[in-house]
């Protein structure tokens, strides 16, 4: 699923910069060929105005008259030798009328877009006018509209972007939830038939001390069984002391930890508050506890440093083993994501779900360093 959903990001990408590139090709071809238009729909105009003020008053001047008065979409200012604005078309008559600087910021524009065109006035005594022009509202238009398109298509893409990964994390959910319960259900049955057979095994004085240690094995499979049962459902957050909270899952983890490695509770206050769900929290402890196991190889050390702070509570596990490269600080949570022989890559991933959305906390690798070892923090809000 994880393949196809990147995937389907490399085709939307793929088609939306081929679908950008097409439209800013084309469309500028478009806007060169509007804008040698107007620029021949300019000259004509000039040359019609130079014909009314030149013809005899017996021509027939019809012709130039309609070009002149169906110039309705070009902006023009005509000014003369000195640079005098003495007329001007197709220009927003509200701001001229507001703002006494319109139409000189108008002109300075103009001049900076395209030459202007020499109207001849009067050849004899040297008289000329000079015709600026601007561009037309379509084709303004038309050179902004691969912008505008640009953000369509990215809007779009962000939106099937964002609609995609949460149908996948809503699947994956779905995935994980259903994988944790029946798990939970399936353990169910067999706990029940060795709670029996430990009843019965208890009838035997001579079975104590084989019962006490498998009372023990069953007590921690109906732990996990309701670790797993939780995941899922809304969990009740109590207040609970986190230094002992941890300090009885340490408690567990070194009696099964290698003899070489040492594992160490550090904290300035033996009484921390903060509402957690004990059962998933210790899943959380246990599975970080386990994975610094994993990264030492036999020995070294694990240090757990408790905070106490105004507004959190601040739990960093911290490891002597192999450290994790940078680029996989957030692809250790990933589901599915491993860097051991075996395991299905789900424990961090679940962690991290339990720490942020039961807990609305925080579970991150603060530091890293190959062959030093890695720190990861929990961060639980009062």
């Amino acid at each position: 699923m994880f393949k196809q959903y990147i995937g389907w990001k490399f085709v939307l990408v793929s088609m939306a910069v081929v679908i950008i590139v097409a439209t800013i090709w084309f469309v500028s071809s478009l806007s060169r060929r509007i804008q040698e238009e107007e620029t021949k729909k300019v000259a004509t105009w000039v040359e019609a105005n130079r014909e009314l003020l030149q013809a005899p008053a017996d021509a027939n001047l019809n012709l130039a008259v309609e070009i002149v008065t169906t110039n309705t979409t070009i902006p023009l200012i005509q000014t003369n030798a000195a640079g005098d604005i003495i007329d001007s078309r197709n220009l927003d008559s509200t701001k001229i009328a507001r703002d006494p600087g319109y139409l000189q910021d108008q002109l300075d524009n103009f001049k900076k877009k395209h030459p202007p065109f020499i109207m001849e006035i009067d050849a004899r005594h040297n008289i000329y006018n000079y015709i600026y022009y601007g561009d037309s509202l379509i084709l303004k238009q038309v050179r902004y509209y691969p912008y505008v398109q640009l953000l369509v298509v990215m809007l779009f893409i962000g939106v099937t972007l964002f609609a995609l990964s949460s149908t996948n994390r809503a699947t994956q959910n779905l995935v994980w939830v259903g994988l944790a319960k029946e798990t939970a259900h399936q353990l169910g049955t067999p706990l029940s038939s060795m709670e029996a057979w430990l009843e019965i095994l208890k009838d035997n004085p001579d079975n104590a001390a084989m019962v006490a240690e498998l009372g023990k094995d069953v007590d921690r499979l109906k732990l996990i069984t309701d670790r797993f049962s939780k995941i899922g459902s809304v969990p009740n957050l109590e207040e609970k002391n986190v230094v002992e909270q941890i300090s009885h899952m340490v408690t567990y983890i070194r009696k099964r930890a290698p003899q070489r490695i040492q594992i160490s509770v550090h904290t300035q206050e033996t009484d921390i508050p903060a509402m957690i769900s004990p059962p998933l929290f210790d899943w959380v402890v246990e599975n970080l506890l386990k994975n610094a196991l994993d990264a030492m190889e036999g020995k070294g050390t694990i240090d757990i440093y408790i905070a106490n702070h105004p507004a959190e509570v601040t739990v960093d596990v911290t490891d002597t083993g192999k450290g994790i490269p940078k680029p996989y600080y957030e692809k250790v949570f990933k589901p599915g994501f491993s860097t051991k022989k075996r395991g299905w890559g789900l424990g961090l991933s679940l962690a991290k779900r339990i720490i942020e959305e039961y807990h609305k906390g925080r579970l991150y690798v603060r530091s890293s360093e190959v062959g030093k070892g890695t720190t990861f923090r929990i961060v639980l809000r009062k």
